[in-house]
């Protein structure tokens, strides 16, 4: 939506709030709600302030120690939320309701070489496109996002401490049209509201575990799928609501069951042609191995900004469709880089990231590997064939959050890309997670040595 076409609609009464937000270090949605008149008078052009506390704060809000961008030491003062006039939509399943996100600044303006909070998740990935627009280069991107819904509102869910849940179908649902279906009234409603939010959707359908579903994205450039991305995390939650049910993005819910995955489709493309493609041998050019040959080498050190979470390594599991190697393939689901597609579709899938990773990191990571495969002169090597899972000579990835914060402190390929004072913080960041989780006794413990200890 364009600002004048929103101005129209708050002077005609049609909307009368708007959101003000942007995403934290977790891909959350944080900010303010404006009555319509306040904010076309004194925040589309002049922005508004923030606590910068929000980005040194845990997933429970508590203030965290140890960050040099907010402290109590430097008093959480504020930041600027600047609007970003291109991201304005009406959200449908709110009455009255639009939404922009924000650019993060700092205070003084002064802070960092530019005006952008380096380590704003959207400030990350922005640099990595300013990298590409150097090369004349675009990205073409899509996230496919996997997600369990079950038959209780959050409110219930939370009260029954996330345990008994009941799934939305009996059993397996992969490709399934009639399980799904008791829940296409919810479905429907994703679809039909996404694409009036000018988040577009491709398809839904039900995925391989126990109320477990699948929707997919038309591509976009960087930017704007990684801000459809975390609108479409939000909406689907608030509408699941609506019909009585929840949701969860966990990268792995049930031991038993598959893993919440976040599959990311790239490519390169410039003069509108999928430089990705070469058409004189019909398979990838040279760009690509190049790229793929960055995404097989320095991804183990990003893989934080792949499973930022104590949980996402739960997921990587042999035969558990998420990727445990370094290797590649054409339509092979056991490698960590699967390529698929012909001609402009012709793509690489990265198969690493998880449903809770931040999106804003996942493609800056994605990007920057790739880029510094073709700077280089990197090569994928021979297509991997066979199952992945069970060769041991392939190189694995970390396999703890601990592991991955160490390899992501000690990559200077990051710091070179990242910059220190953004490395610095998502290591601070991740760490503080490993921490949180090791002082938590876990119901796994009470049930192993309440009596037989």
């Amino acid at each position: 939506m364009k600002l004048a076409d929103l101005e129209t609609r708050i002077k005609a009464g049609g909307i009368d709030t708007v959101i003000v937000a942007f995403p934290d270090v977790f891909g959350r949605l944080v900010g303010k709600r404006f009555v319509g008149r306040y904010f076309l008078d004194h925040v589309v052009h002049g922005g508004t302030h923030g606590c910068n506390y929000l980005l040194a704060v845990n997933i429970e809000m508590d203030p965290q120690d140890g960050f040099k961008l907010a402290s109590w030491d430097r008093g959480f003062g504020d930041f600027e939320m600047q609007p970003d006039a291109n991201t304005i939509r009406v959200l449908p399943w709110l009455p009255a309701t639009a939404l922009v996100l924000c650019d993060t600044v700092a205070h003084d303006g002064k802070r960092h070489s530019v005006s952008l909070v380096a380590e704003a998740p959207r400030s990350v990935l922005k640099r990595q496109l300013e990298r590409l627009e150097e090369r004349k280069l675009v990205c073409q991107i899509a996230s496919e996002l996997e997600f369990y819904l079950f038959n209780t509102t959050y409110s219930g869910a939370f009260a029954a401490g996330y345990r008994g849940l009941t799934p939305s179908s009996d059993y397996r649902i992969d490709y399934h049209i009639l399980q799904p279906g008791r829940d296409e009234a919810l479905f429907r409603a994703i679809r039909n509201q996404m694409g009036q939010a000018e988040v577009p959707v491709e398809s839904s359908k039900g995925e391989w575990s126990r109320g477990q579903h699948e929707i997919n994205f038309e591509h976009a450039t960087p930017l704007e799928m990684a801000d459809r991305h975390v609108i479409f995390k939000q909406g689907v939650k608030e509408i699941s609501e609506t019909h009585g049910k929840s949701v969860t993005f966990m990268a792995k819910y049930a031991a038993s069951e598959a893993g919440n995955s976040c599959h990311i489709h790239s490519s390169l493309w410039g003069d509108g042609a999928n430089l990705f493609w070469d058409p004189k041998t019909h398979g990838g050019s040279t760009l690509f191995r190049q790229f793929l040959g960055g995404l097989l080498k320095y991804s183990p050190e990003l893989c934080y900004f792949y499973a930022p979470t104590i949980n996402s390594y739960k997921r990587y599991q042999s035969g558990s469709w998420a990727p445990t190697k370094m290797a590649w393939a054409v339509d092979n689901r056991t490698v960590g880089f699967r390529v698929v597609g012909q001609g402009k579709s012709f793509r690489i899938e990265n198969r690493m990231p998880g449903a809770d990773a931040n999106p804003y990191l996942a493609f800056a990571a994605t990007i920057a590997a790739g880029l510094a495969g073709v700077e280089e002169g990197l090569d994928c090597g021979e297509e991997y064939r066979g199952n992945a899972y069970v060769d041991a000579k392939l190189a694995g990835l970390p396999k703890s959050l601990q592991g991955a914060v160490e390899s992501l402190d000690a990559s200077a390929f990051c710091r070179r890309e990242f910059g220190d004072h953004v490395v610095d913080y998502y290591a601070h960041t991740g760490r503080l997670e490993v921490q949180a989780f090791g002082d938590a006794v876990t119901d796994w413990e009470r049930v192993r040595y309440f009596e037989r200890i």
